[in-house]
């Protein structure tokens, strides 16, 4: 038994050495690009998702925008899941606590103000999160496309074209996780194919459009205590799922780089709040009103609840709950995410419907 599990853990330190040499690489052969490599990163977080793509392809065909929230939230669920069980390390605090180096110098590897996340490291959320939201928006693109029959030849170059954007889109997270130290290779591996499955999983589930608010509660609630639940049973077994917190803090360059959105829980309860928040708006009766009538068929109507979206949201993303004290964090963060789908499902179109409807009546 020993020698298999220290076989295990020496294929695990070449694995990890072999991804330090290739944060190393980037790092000094790329130096240049690190505004361009951040900028990815950024992009890539899943936040951008509720922000920016959720409203955008919401008013532009609904059942798209439904599926890109049950993506993320599924997906960033199992990522915390897969985070907890398989214990990944991340670059810039393994080579500070492995012993594989021995008594050779221990590689230099740069941090960023985005490398310093709190959670294990495997699979990667930002490449995970990526690979399903750009695969749903795609799979999307090219099933319209086949379904206006345009010449075979053009529908084969522009599927070609758009798998192309989203495998250099998947490249570019991927190298920029890597460059700031803060996943290794094979994880963002990981991170791409396992998100690319759960988006392929929900593409046959046609049950996540006609839910009731209870079914929503019931799954946000199933979710939510299944987490919690296998965090107290491996805590109270000895295990403590939160280690990696505290290796964050001891080998993050900078204090100010930590921070708690970045922890496990935080992304836990900004889910299951997006998820809440998607059941209440496409059960209420607002939304209904303005979205499910004639109004809701009109393009101009769209553009201006997608337009009125991206600009309050963007304010409303700007409004960051108070870090000091974590269980109101928590609990803010959790109303501050079911507040997004709501506002970008029924309150802002029914908003917009009632300023379009006082305009008509002026000009009649």
């Amino acid at each position: 038994m020993f020698p298999t599990v220290q076989r295990m853990d020496a294929g695990m330190d070449l694995l990890h050495s072999s991804g330090v040499e290739m944060v190393q690489f980037l790092q000094l052969n790329y130096r240049d690009s690190q505004s361009w490599f951040t900028f990815i990163s950024v992009a890539a977080d899943l936040r951008n998702t509720f922000y920016v793509f959720f409203p955008i392809w919401f008013h532009l065909c609904e059942a798209v925008g439904v599926k890109l929230i049950w993506v993320a939230v599924i997906g960033d669920w199992l990522n915390l899941i897969f985070k907890w069980i398989l214990f990944g390390q991340r670059p810039y605090w393994w080579v500070h606590e492995t012993s594989y180096y021995g008594n050779l110098s221990v590689p230099v590897l740069e941090q960023y103000p985005i490398t310093c996340e709190t959670g294990p490291g495997s699979p990667s959320g930002h490449t995970m999160g990526s690979a399903g939201i750009w695969y749903v928006m795609v799979t999307a693109i090219v099933t319209s496309t086949f379904q206006k029959k345009q010449h075979c030849l053009r529908s084969w170059c522009l599927r070609a074209f758009l798998w192309g954007v989203f495998w250099v889109v998947q490249v570019c997270v991927c190298a920029s996780r890597v460059f700031v130290a803060a996943h290794f290779p094979h994880q963002v591996f990981m991170g791409v194919i396992s998100g690319m499955i759960v988006a392929e999983m929900f593409g046959r589930i046609n049950a996540i459009y006609n839910i009731s608010l209870k079914k929503y509660l019931q799954i946000t609630l199933f979710l939510f205590s299944f987490a919690l639940g296998f965090y107290l049973l491996l805590k109270v077994l000895g295990v403590d799922l939160l280690w990696s917190v505290e290796k964050a803090q001891r080998w993050c360059a900078r204090a100010e780089w930590i921070h708690i959105d970045t922890t496990p829980f935080a992304g836990l309860v900004r889910n299951m709040g997006a998820l809440f928040g998607l059941g209440l708006a496409l059960n209420s009766p607002i939304y209904a009103e303005s979205c499910k009538g004639k109004r809701g068929q009109q393009f101009c109507f769209r553009i201006s609840c997608i337009v009125a979206s991206l600009i309050v949201l963007h304010l409303f993303d700007s409004v960051k709950p108070p870090a000091q004290k974590e269980l109101l964090f928590y609990f803010l963060s959790f109303c501050k995410s079911a507040a997004v789908p709501l506002a970008a499902v029924a309150i802002i179109p029914f908003s917009v419907s009632q300023v379009m409807n006082q305009q008509e009546k002026k000009v009649l």
